[in-house]
């Protein structure tokens, strides 16, 4: 994985797991009651640890009761300018 794809990565990873901490208690909560992904592949997201596809993205939007473009929100995607 190219470093600066695992740097958007990172940045969705942190945005997704605070918004799920925001509406659920646990991960596996999330997970069971709500999304179509296990817990596992929920985890590998949040760790920045998996390239996942589009699909997914719509599932957990939906798991969170939102758009996609509200779970992609404040999130600078530009491949320039990282710092490592």
């Amino acid at each position: 994985m190219e470093k600066e794809d695992k740097v958007v990565l990172m940045l969705f990873a942190k945005r997704l797991k605070m918004l799920r901490e925001k509406k659920f208690e646990s991960l596996n909560q999330f997970a069971f009651n709500n999304s179509e992904l296990t817990s596992a592949t929920i985890s590998r997201i949040e760790n920045a640890n998996v390239d996942f596809k589009f699909t997914t993205l719509i599932k957990i939007s939906n798991a969170l009761g939102i758009t996609p473009d509200e779970l992609l929100k404040d999130i600078d995607f530009k491949y320039s300018g990282y710092n490592y």
